[in-house]
């Protein structure tokens, strides 16, 4: 019996971007597989009637889908599509009885109920489904969408690959059997100390205070999590962040491996000047390598953007929101 949990769900406008007038919003609830029930923020187009194409979005990792995900989500209603802005399984105000864990089986389902519950939505087209996932939600958008064969496109925006960074390092600078070796040593005594002490340690958010010396990309990070520009009380990354074994799982389980076998429509988008832009580059290069279906993949290279650029725009408006209507647009149809 699949049931429901009860959440409690804000009726208040909490976002960190404006409401359009050109929308409608209201929130909406749905299971996973796991028996999880998540919560979204449905967006939709004023005064059209009739079975519109719909889009689900997440990210980034580590967010809530009163921040970027939700700008993204309203923004392509206002250009004709129903779309929902999810948090994922264990965060936001979506459900889950451990808070701030992540799993790349778990939180790849979670793409997948929000394709069964458009799927079944009486406004949507079942045929004209696609999802965008920013940040480390971009690298699991391209693993549901090696998953589920009723995507029909897929954006990855500024995306992480979050099994490489958590395996590798950030750059792959502690890429070795050894490094990997002491990460979970140290994973398997935090569990132990975690029971013992009856509550799950936080490895907290973005830093803060920022450190004069911080690597340009945390700057990044911290103007957006920690200033009035994305903060959110539901954050993670704009609080305490997730729990310090909250990630254990991803140190083994590479979430890209059969990307070469989409035949469905993928968009990898990222900034040129963003730290994190070898991920973009890289997965996109893996997915089209020995691949029988590149005619409809394409990598977007967006000159000057930083990574959180494409998280809100900046101050740059760096989103290709022009782009990203007509890719949707050419492959939900």
């Amino acid at each position: 019996m699949m049931k429901k949990e009860e959440l409690k769900l804000t009726l208040d406008w909490d976002k960190t971007f404006p409401k359009s007038d050109r929308t409608d919003h209201c929130k909406v609830t749905f299971v996973n597989r796991y028996g999880i029930t998540l919560a979204a923020d449905m967006y939709s187009p004023k005064g059209v009637k009739g079975k519109l194409p719909a889009i689900a979005v997440c990210g980034p990792f580590g967010a809530v889908k009163e921040q970027c995900s939700g700008l993204y989500a309203q923004t392509m209603a206002e250009r004709g599509f129903l779309t929902i802005a999810f948090d994922p399984s264990f965060t936001g105000e979506s459900g889950g009885n451990v808070r701030y864990m992540a799993s790349p089986d778990i939180n790849t389902e979670d793409f997948m109920a929000a394709v069964d519950f458009l799927s079944l939505c009486d406004r949507v087209d079942r045929n004209r489904i696609g999802i965008i996932g920013i940040c480390g939600w971009g690298g699991m958008a391209l693993n549901a969408a090696a998953l589920d064969t009723r995507i029909k496109a897929t954006v990855a925006s500024t995306m992480y690959d979050m099994t490489r960074v958590n395996a590798k390092g950030y750059f792959d600078s502690e890429d070795s059997e050894e490094a990997r070796y002491q990460k979970r040593a140290a994973l398997c005594a935090q569990r132990l100390a975690d029971l013992e002490a009856g509550e799950y340690r936080l490895a907290g958010g973005v830093v803060d205070p920022l450190p004069q010396d911080a690597p340009y990309f945390v700057k990044d990070y911290y103007d957006y999590y920690k200033t009035k520009r994305g903060y959110h009380p539901r954050s993670l990354n704009s609080n305490g962040g997730w729990n310090v074994i909250g990630c254990e799982s991803f140190l083994n389980q590479p979430i890209l491996k059969y990307t070469n076998e989409i035949r469905s429509a993928v968009l990898v988008m990222h900034g040129d000047a963003a730290h994190s832009c070898y991920f973009g580059r890289d997965a996109y290069a893996d997915m089209v390598n020995d691949s029988k279906y590149t005619d409809n993949k394409e990598l977007l290279i967006i000159p000057g953007a930083s990574h959180t650029d494409l998280y809100d725009g900046g101050d740059k408006d760096a989103i290709p929101f022009d782009k990203l209507e007509s890719f949707f647009m050419t492959y939900l149809k």
